[in-house]
């Protein structure tokens, strides 16, 4: 494939994505977001104090929160572009 014929992919596809995030992101609510993301800061802050094993364990549990909650959140602005779009 081509320099010039990938870059006509990518560009397209690009403002895609640009213009699907950029809507619909005011719309949702990202709190439980922030929270799963506080607790990967406070378990960072633990392992800081010296507390090693409850400080991994608290924040990689708050990663992989922060993972399924950002994978929600996405999934939702998604969902209301495409409702906002339909109508």
């Amino acid at each position: 494939m081509s320099r010039r014929r990938r870059l006509l992919l990518v560009v397209p596809a690009f403002l895609a994505v640009a213009s699907l995030s950029g809507g619909a992101v005011d719309a949702a609510d990202k709190t439980k977001v922030d929270q799963a993301t506080r607790r990967v800061e406070q378990g960072a802050r633990q392992i800081g104090r010296g507390h090693v094993g409850s400080g991994f364990k608290e924040m990689f549990a708050g990663i992989g929160h922060t993972i399924v909650e950002g994978a929600k959140f996405s999934g939702e602005n998604i969902k209301e572009f495409f409702q906002k779009v339909r109508s």
